[in-house]
């Protein structure tokens, strides 16, 4: 006698055993068949599951945010990095996911990098307001049914996952003995932890998120005293260790070092120490610290490439010389079907990456130097440190700290460059009231930078900035192209091209420009803005849908100013949703009281009649006053 057909899953013979078409000799002989098949199905798998902390409580103070927020997160964050590491989506509840992967190794180095995002995207949010992850990771015996996972292998990571802080990962020790000489990274021992429906005790490890540092290292021996530093940013590059195995690849990560050097010189507010010089240390094991201090230089960048195969692995860390501490890491993995094209991009990538963050070191450095203590160069970094906060009176804060600069230092071109851009969020924002006089006032200060320094990217970006403040959109254009010749991985450049485009007819090169501009400075705190231009493509492409989506992203940053508001509504009337839009014109009008429809005519540099009108409409729509 055959098998029944129906007896293929548990779940199916469990239907057939409750209401039972078959004689029971066919049961018997097919809950042995199924026996027989599930044990061929057993496999050994890495599983992580996790869960989001305190999401009844988010759904109940805001559902709709949260879920907005939570697809975000899978969507931008999640998604890429299971996929990068090559896990498999098991299962999926409202606020949980279970994970399949190829290793341990990738299944604890994807959760690290994972939760860092998260703690960098929570860093300027409330606590009671966080989206927060724990995770859970165990390597054990599982059984296969379709495309779902059973057994202990799978409830150890769910009990390890109960464990774990929020923002946190617990592994197993099996997990933890397959990774515990692969990983830069600490582990705490928790014990053997009784857990619910394990019947044996289940040893945990608390993961650290921060980089092991425990390595031996000699310090730089010199009989000089050490070096002053620069009154500018200051950086070293070290060699990168090719970490390959293989001497032959010992060109690529001198390669990749040099590449970044040079980038890294065209950027004239950086102080770079020349190639010959910190090749020096190419081999040895040396203290940061130890080199940053016979350099003269404040910021240490150094890294690795590991080559396996088709692939490359990237990794570089920003670390500060006097405290040894990592300001920034980032790991960049590809295919080395083009390996110079693959240089040019990794370089791109890491010199993008690191001018935010060193300006954003020395903007706090800048903000906690005694004012008597300031020079130029801090006084320039504390402006910017004001600026970004896009406020009436920051603004003011931010003109008063670059007028100090020049006074220190009549042809410092960046303090030039601070003013104007200043100027044009003045104008931007609609906090003056002469706005005629504050656009000559950026231009004229724009065009000093320039003059004073031809070379300097940010120089051009702001004088094709003030352009666009004018309404001269081609002489914008050309500015900023101007600004990415000469420092081609400039965040802001590509944002501020990329805006120049949204109102001049071009959104798909608007979109493309944010696009990049975020792929350079993924933590950027202007992030806000290039979600805003993105919406404001969308808006006059009529693709509403993705407009009111990216303002609505912009408007959860938490530096998001009037601008996103303004489209929000806009682009809610265009869609009759019009309940939503007279709520979202309601909040915009408590948060800036004097928004008028003739404030935005004149603040957004219009240069077709039809955008203009499609916001006028927008707005009147929703209410607003003329």
């Amino acid at each position: 006698m055959s098998v029944p057909e129906p007896f293929r899953t548990w779940r199916s013979f469990i239907d057939t055993f409750v209401c039972p078409p078959y004689t029971p000799a066919q049961i018997v002989r097919g809950k042995s068949q199924l026996m027989a098949e599930q044990r061929a199905q057993r496999r050994l798998a890495a599983i992580l599951a996790a869960d989001v902390v305190g999401y009844s409580r988010l759904m109940r103070a805001d559902e709709a945010g949260t879920l907005a927020q939570l697809n975000a997160i899978r969507r931008e964050l999640l998604d890429p990095k299971i996929a990068e590491y090559g896990g498999r989506i098991v299962k999926t509840t409202g606020d949980g996911i279970l994970i399949e992967f190829p290793s341990a190794v990738d299944a604890v180095q994807q959760a690290i990098d994972v939760q860092q995002e998260m703690a960098r995207r929570n860093a300027d949010i409330a606590e009671n307001q966080r989206m927060e992850i724990r995770m859970g990771i165990n390597v054990g015996d599982v059984i296969v049914e379709d495309d779902d996972l059973f057994g202990d292998g799978v409830n150890v990571a769910a009990r390890l996952e109960g464990l774990a802080e929020p923002g946190g990962i617990c592994i197993s020790g099996n997990a933890y003995e397959q990774v515990r000489d692969k990983l830069q990274t600490r582990f705490e021992d928790m014990g053997a932890q009784e857990v619910k429906n394990i019947d044996r005790p289940v040893q945990a490890y608390r993961v650290s998120l921060e980089p092991d540092d425990r390595t031996e290292a000699t310090s730089v021996q010199s009989n000089t005293s050490p070096l002053p530093l620069p009154d500018k940013s200051s950086i070293a590059v070290l060699p990168f260790q090719n970490m390959s195995g293989d001497p032959d690849q010992e060109y690529f990560s001198d390669g990749i070092t040099a590449d970044i050097i040079t980038a890294l010189s065209h950027i004239r507010q950086f102080f770079v120490i020349a190639r010959n010089t910190t090749f020096t240390y190419k081999g040895r094991a040396v203290e940061v610290p130890a080199i940053a201090r016979e350099l003269g230089v404040r910021y240490v960048l150094e890294g690795s490439v590991r080559k396996a195969g088709n692939r490359v692995r990237v990794t570089a860390q920003l670390i500060h010389g006097e405290t040894g501490n990592h300001i920034w890491a980032e790991r960049y993995d590809r295919s080395l079907e083009d390996i110079f094209g693959l240089q040019d991009e990794i370089t791109q990538m890491v010199v993008g990456a690191i001018e935010p963050e060193l300006d954003r070191a020395e903007r706090e450095r800048a903000i906690q130097t005694p004012p008597e203590n300031l020079d130029a160069w801090e006084y320039l970094h504390r402006g910017w440190w004001h600026l970004i906060k896009f406020e009436k009176s920051e603004i003011q804060e931010a003109q008063n700290c670059f007028h100090h600069a020049v006074e220190i230092d009549s042809s410092f071109a960046q303090a030039y460059a601070g003013l104007a851009e200043a100027e044009f969020m003045n104008l931007m924002g609609g906090f003056v009231d002469k706005p005629i006089d504050s656009l000559e006032q950026g231009f004229e200060a724009a065009n000093k930078a320039v003059a004073l320094d031809g070379k300097d990217s940010v120089a051009h970006a702001t004088l094709g900035v003030l352009h666009l403040a004018r309404r001269e959109h081609a002489l914008a254009i050309e500015a900023l192209q101007r600004a990415l010749i000469a420092n081609p991985s400039s965040a802001k450049a590509h944002h501020w091209l990329g805006l120049v485009f949204a109102f001049y007819g071009r959104p798909d090169d608007a979109i493309a420009e944010q696009e990049l501009a975020t792929r350079l400075s993924p933590n950027d705190p202007w992030l806000w803005a290039f979600m805003n231009v993105r919406s404001y493509a969308y808006l006059h492409s009529n693709r509403l849908e993705q407009a009111v989506e990216w303002a609505h992203r912009s408007l959860r940053q938490p530096s998001a100013p009037r601008a996103p508001y303004i489209v929000y509504v806009i682009a809610l009337s265009h869609l009759d949703r019009r309940d939503e839009a007279e709520r979202a014109s309601e909040t915009l009008l408590e948060k800036f009281s004097d928004t008028s429809i003739a404030k935005v005519r004149n603040a957004f540099p219009f240069s077709r009649e039809e955008d203009l009108e499609l916001w006028i409409e927008g707005l009147r729509k929703a209410g607003l006053p003329e």
